[in-house]
This record gives C-alpha cells, sequence and structure tokens, in this order.
C-alpha cells in the first residue's frame, strides 16, 4: 500500500493485547485493537510502538517475542504476574465467531497510570490510539493535554451516552454500526462530533463506511474480497485511514475533501488485504 509523504509518522497504540486462540485450528494469534494498530501502522512503514500489559504466561511471551521481530517498541510497557488477554474463538465461513474471553487477562489489574511516567517519550508521537478495551477511559483527559491526537476506537458494544461523553477529550472516533441504519449512524457522528471529535466514523460491516467532519459526509463501500479471516479488519481500516490522512494532512496542495477521500480509499484497500491474513496479521503458534 503506497502512503503519501515521505517523512516518518511516529505513531503509538496504548491499552489492549491479546492472544486470539483458533480453538478449531488450535493456533493462538497475536491480537489486540491497540496492538493491531501499532502492527499495522509498521507494516504501512510509521515508526510504531505498543504500550500497553503483559501477563507471565507463554502467550504474552509469544506476543511480546512477535512484536520484537516486527520491529514495535515496547520499552515502556509493563509485566504483571498473571495471564495475559486472551480471546477464544473460531472461524466459520471466513468470518470471525467469538467465544469467550478474560477480559483482558491481568491487564484489568493493573492501572494505566504508568503511561505516564515518561511524558516525553508520549510527547514524541503524532497519534495515540486506544479503545473500549484498553481500561484507557479514565486516562484521557490527562492524554488530551498532550501533544499526539487521540484516535478511539467504540468497537460495537458500546453505551451510546458513555461513548459520547468521551468525545470532547478524543480528535477521532471510531465506531462499529454494522446494525445500524445509515440514518441512525449519522446521527451518532452528528452528536459526536458536537461533543468534541474532529472526525467521526461509522463502519457497517459489508455496507458504505460513513465519515462526518463537521461539515461533510463522506462514504465509502469496502472493497469485495475472499477473506480467509475476517478478525482485524476493522483495526485495519481504521490504522489505514489514520495513517493516509497524517501522511497527506500537512500538504497545502490537497483539498480537505481531497484528503479525506483518499484516506478512505487507502483505508478499505489495507482492510481488504488484512481479510486474506489468518489471524489479525498472522504470525500463528500452534499449541
Amino acid at each position: 500500500m503506497q502512503m503519501m509523504g515521505n517523512e516518518t509518522l511516529k505513531v503509538i497504540g496504548i491499552g489492549d493485547n491479546v492472544v486470539d486462540n483458533y480453538i478449531d485450528i488450535r493456533s493462538m494469534f497475536p491480537g489486540g485493537n491497540a496492538l493491531n494498530f501499532s502492527v499495522y501502522a509498521s507494516m504501512l512503514g510509521c515508526d510504531s510502538a505498543y504500550m500497553g500489559v503483559f501477563g507471565s504466561d507463554d502467550s504474552a511471551r509469544h506476543v511480546h517475542q512477535t512484536l520484537a521481530s516486527i520491529g514495535v517498541d515496547t520499552s515502556h510497557c509493563h509485566i504483571a504476574d498473571g495471564p495475559n488477554g486472551q480471546a477464544i474463538l473460531k472461524i466459520q465461513d471466513g468470518e470471525r465467531v467469538f467465544i469467550s474471553s478474560n477480559e483482558g487477562g491481568i491487564s484489568k489489574s493493573v492501572p494505566m497510570e504508568f503511561i505516564f511516567d515518561d511524558v516525553d517519550y508520549l510527547q514524541s508521537f503524532s497519534i495515540v490510539h486506544t479503545g473500549a478495551y484498553s481500561y484507557m477511559d479514565g486516562y484521557l483527559t490527562k492524554m488530551k493535554q498532550l501533544k499526539p491526537m487521540i484516535s478511539y476506537d467504540f468497537s460495537d458494544d458500546f453505551d451510546r451516552e458513555h461513548a459520547l461523553s468521551l468525545c470532547r477529550h478524543i480528535d477521532f472516533g471510531f465506531f462499529s454500526c454494522s446494525e445500524w441504519t445509515e440514518e441512525a449512524a449519522m446521527e451518532l457522528l452528528e452528536e459526536a462530533v458536537n461533543r468534541g471529535c474532529t472526525m467521526a466514523v461509522a463502519t457497517r460491516g459489508p455496507q458504505e463506511v460513513i465519515l462526518f467532519n463537521g461539515e461533510s459526509r463522506f462514504k465509502k463501500a469496502p472493497l469485495e474480497v475472499t477473506a480467509t479471516d475476517t478478525l482485524g479488519a476493522g483495526d485495519a481500516f481504521i490504522t489505514g485511514f489514520l495513517i493516509s490522512y497524517f501522511k497527506g494532512k500537512d500538504n497545502a496542495s490537497i483539498a480537505v475533501d481531497s484528503l479525506i477521500k483518499n484516506a478512505l480509499g487507502e483505508a478499505a484497500s489495507f482492510a481488504a488485504e488484512i481479510c486474506k491474513v489468518q489471524g489479525a496479521f498472522g504470525h500463528g503458534l500452534p499449541y
């Protein structure tokens, strides 16, 4: 995927990491929304880092070692005694089917305040991405005071009012609305922007993605692809959009509408490519 611009963009995902345990093929794959963002950004040529909590088990070691092999910086992560985050799932006709999870494992017991131990490190990034499963909601106010733009993935099981209340602390809000009508999704996006987001985006499964930036509504249909595994497609879309948008936004010769349309196209292309990969980004470990 060809990205715009020549400068290396520095970004970080903060929050959840898991192993996705595929019981049908008895293999576990690294994943998690914040971690996927970090890996996908690295794949797209960024200087990428991840900050979160690893457990002390074999699952955690596999995730940690995978990030090291990819080149994602984990120097500011914490390791705690206990189980790593894990989701149990299977693939059925190319679609992921979640069965259960341990809700982040040990990470739900470790306060994320440590992310501010090195503020200069955080200030070195252009984008911080986090989300609903990262136990970060209570830290967004403090994060908003720092330099990086904040992206937040609300996923698909958000409480509407709680989600909207967070929008004053973030710059980009992403919502999964596959069962929503276009009108309902658009109403949500308008309210999110009114509450403080610069841009709000609703992904809608096989239907058109909708983006609202306070002035205009943009739509982009997903690309048709024969999927091996749709796990990570939404995270890939988010990453592809943000990286493309940030790579181009300092180019005064590109109109904002064109920049957004191009970024939506890049995002759709990258998400389609990720659908061809087993797991969020491969690196499965049989057991």
